[in-house]
């Protein structure tokens, strides 16, 4: 495993650029419709359609979490890359549905990949966190700490949505998205990143949980909001939304030294394909510029950006020293954008080969072995334990 220290001289010392070099996606394998939703919520797809430009959205079943999504995401980034699990230094997992509140869900991934010699912790940044988990693990890789990092967006929103609420249940659904992140001395890759917050907007969108002043109250937060369930005051979000858009992604502009006009995909978090299309108006770009499949999966929070990213590659929107802009928006209030100049490798370039794919399965078969032995003796050495006592 590579490794990175300080010390020489500085001249003689080789700029690292961190570049996505795989990807990949999961997402439940039940869709709810809107026809669907209407049977016990009361809406319609011509509703719902009109003001979100959402015409289903994936919801995960009894066998389904945020940590299985991710799990599955990230082989299918790993197989990209054609890297083993072992070579990874970092895993984050940007989610604001995590499998618990400790251990991370980055944690169960590591353990499930045999992924074994990476730090791992998940991120809050709700819809924004992608981007934020994203700038992390690039700064890590250009300051030489690490040579390579999975990041992972992932979310089952579905469970901690109120049903009753017809203003955000239409919204969101499940599924996650991961890239893997490498060192490389080839110029490019993530070239500049804001990272913004504003927490006087933190009663606008949130989730009430177990450290909240109202804990004790079962029924409600102090705002109404019931504990562990989703609320949002969506007209504010929307304002706030489609102006931070715009603006970080001029400053990231400003930061990388090149035009917005010279952005060939924006790739924004999938919010509402409303939010969108005011975005494109403000920048002055082409609609076409815009990402968009908010349109199958709804609102899948920090999973949204990665989701679209791997759809835009298959889609062969993403070439070779393409400007691509990421963004993302959401509770906090958070928001986050990233300029990346596509590079290394060219998507159409990436295939994995035969003997590393069996190597990965390998891996993937020891650490279910590992991880199970360890619980065993675990349990063996507590019994142990009482019985000397």
């Amino acid at each position: 495993m590579a490794t990175f220290s300080g010390g020489g001289d500085k001249n003689e010392a080789t700029e690292r650029h961190a570049h996505v070099v795989g990807w990949g996606m999961a997402v439940p394998e039940s869709a709810l419709t809107n026809e669907e939703l209407s049977t016990f919520v009361e809406t319609s797809d011509e509703w719902i359609f009109a003001r979100t430009g959402i015409r289903q959205r994936y919801i995960a079943d009894e066998g389904e979490s945020t940590a299985t999504l991710a799990y599955k995401a990230a082989q299918q980034a790993l197989e990209v890359a054609d890297i083993l699990p072992t070579d990874l230094d970092l895993i984050v997992v940007a989610t604001s549905t995590p499998e618990n509140i400790f251990p991370s869900t980055a944690s169960l991934v590591q353990d499930w990949l045999n992924a074994h010699d990476a730090g791992a912790f998940d991120l809050s940044a709700a819809c924004s966190g992608f981007v934020y988990a994203l700038n992390m693990a690039a700064d890590s890789i250009r300051a030489g700490s690490i040579q390579s990092a999975l990041v992972i967006g992932a979310e089952t929103m579905s469970r901690i949505l109120d049903w009753q609420d017809r203003s955000t249940c239409i919204l969101f659904g499940d599924g996650a998205g991961a890239v893997v992140l490498q060192a490389s001395e080839v110029p490019g890759g993530v070239l500049s990143s804001v990272l913004r917050s504003d927490g006087a907007g933190s009663d606008l969108l949130g989730i009430p949980s177990v450290g909240s002043i109202d804990a004790d109250d079962s029924r409600a937060s102090s705002n109404g909001a019931k504990l562990y369930k989703m609320y949002m005051a969506g007209s504010e979000v929307f304002r706030f939304a489609t102006r931070v858009i715009s603006e970080s992604i001029e400053q990231t502009c400003t930061a990388a030294g090149i035009q917005v006009n010279d952005i060939d995909l924006v790739i924004p978090h999938q919010a509402n394909l409303r939010i969108l299309q005011a975005a494109a108006r403000k920048l002055g770009l082409d609609a076409d510029k815009f990402m968009s499949n908010v349109e199958r999966y709804g609102n899948t929070s920090a999973a949204s950006i990665p989701i679209a990213l791997c759809e835009a590659i298959e889609q062969k929107r993403v070439q070779d020293k393409d400007h691509i802009a990421l963004v993302g928006f959401g509770g906090g209030l958070a928001w986050a954008a990233m300029l990346i100049r596509w590079g290394v490798p060219e998507p159409s370039e990436q295939h994995g080969s035969m003997f590393n794919r069996q190597r990965r399965h390998v891996q993937y078969r020891i650490a279910k072995w590992r991880s199970r032995s360890r619980r065993w003796r675990r349990r063996v050495n507590r019994k142990v334990r009482e019985i000397r006592v």
